[in-house]
């Protein structure tokens, strides 16, 4: 039995190719790993806001020096970093806004990665300090970049290996629904990524 957290990004709910793809993934996972607890974390359904100076001053200091107002103001990132460190799987799924992750992605992620929390410096080099087993993406575009001339124009799954080994999740594995938007591809373009998801 595993623990497993589902982050979806997409706003587009019924009609999102990444949470189809997201989906598919956990039910592979529960059928590799009955009896499996999933929790699920939309992002549209929760707002992180854009990192401000308080907050970030927050982060910064010590658990037993924190004051009524920045303890308030870590609530929603210590939330996030708690769900995230009881998990053994987690699913992120993302669709492929103008060449990246959405904005609500990317603010999730400024709310998890805290020094001292997630990574550290201790010993001169950054290390990740979350110990969440696997990792999958399901990541969903208009266009093709897993491979061919566009694939440097994909600077969506390349910063989420980076910033997910940052804080110590490098055991990453990623599937696509991709094509949805080119005449030819985008007719099979769901069933193909669907189809693709072997664990």
């Amino acid at each position: 039995m595993k623990n497993i957290l589902h982050i979806i990004s997409s706003p587009r709910q019924q009609e999102s190719s990444s949470i189809k793809l997201g989906n598919r993934i956990i039910e592979k996972l529960l059928t590799q790993y009955p009896g499996s607890s999933v929790t699920t974390h939309n992002l549209s359904q929760t707002h992180y806001p854009p990192l401000q100076e308080a907050q970030i001053a927050a982060f910064k200091t010590p658990p037993n020096a924190l004051n009524a107002e920045q303890q308030q103001l870590l609530s929603l990132s210590n939330k996030a970093v708690a769900q995230l460190a009881e998990a053994d799987i987690l699913v992120i799924g993302s669709p492929l806004y103008n060449f990246t992750i959405p904005a609500g992605l990317k603010a999730w992620l400024d709310h998890i990665v805290r020094p001292g929390l997630t990574f550290t410096y201790e010993n001169g080099k950054p290390q990740g300090l979350l110990k969440v087993q696997q990792v999958y993406l399901a990541l969903a575009a208009n266009g093709v970049y897993s491979d061919g001339p566009t694939k440097h124009w994909d600077f969506a799954e390349p910063y989420l290996r980076h910033i997910l080994g940052f804080i110590g999740l490098s055991n990453i594995t990623t599937f696509r629904v991709e094509g949805g938007g080119i005449p030819g591809i985008m007719e099979t373009a769901l069933e193909k990524g669907l189809e693709s998801v072997q664990l």
